[in-house]
């Protein structure tokens, strides 16, 4: 139970200050449903931390906050991909969408797990990263062409099964895809990064 209130006390807003613009902040404890405390619960067993981040205004929908967090436990913790692939396909989902919160949760997850410096600045910039390994280049085209063109080529995909399997793909294709949910969510809540934290994106032309 003291879990459970601690948990609840931090989605209130002790761990991240909300902002102006913040559409969907933390909840205040009275007004929290049966149904969201209980989600709340769930989530800090499952993960064994709070809600934070996208969680707070996906709570508005409990069940489909869990559903989401369930299948994130699977694509950031154990698809077949080392976190060096996956952290760059995410990297890029949230490059696509500017969406800051994301890149500033990843951006350096994506560095200690090998991804090189000189890719991440690149994909900041909305550069094609020089000097990829091949599996890194694989990773790129593939999500690139899932979001520019919401396709895949052959070519692409040959390589991509041929260097990853099936499954593999299927995880990609997930991560870009999950991703991309939460950068919609954090996009039309407009939540911020964390206190403290500079956001590392610009905004792409229009």
């Amino acid at each position: 139970m003291k879990n459970i209130i601690r948990a609840i006390l931090v989605v209130m807003g002790f761990s991240m200050t909300a902002t102006a613009q913040d559409r969907m902040p933390a909840i205040p404890p009275e007004r929290l449903t049966e149904a969201q405390k209980k989600a709340i619960a769930e989530f800090t067993a499952a993960r064994k931390v709070a809600p934070s981040g996208p969680f707070i205004p996906l709570l508005r929908s409990p069940e489909v906050m869990n559903r989401a967090r369930a299948m994130g436990d699977y694509l950031r913790y154990n698809s077949v991909l080392p976190p060096r692939l996956s952290e760059f396909a995410i990297l890029i989902a949230a490059r696509r969408w500017t969406q800051n919160y994301e890149w500033d949760a990843h951006a350096g997850l994506a560095a200690k797990g090998g991804l090189s410096p000189d890719i991440i600045n690149a994909v900041a910039d909305g550069r094609r990263p020089d000097k990829m390994a091949d599996d890194e280049d694989i990773v790129y085209r593939l999500c690139t062409e899932l979001h520019q063109n919401q396709s895949v080529s052959d070519g692409t995909y040959a390589r991509a099964v041929a260097t990853f399997g099936e499954q593999g793909v299927i995880d990609i294709v997930g991560i870009s895809g999950y991703y991309t949910l939460l950068a919609m969510v954090l996009n039309t809540s407009r939540t911020p990064v964390p206190e403290g934290h500079t956001p590392g994106l610009k905004p792409f032309p229009r």
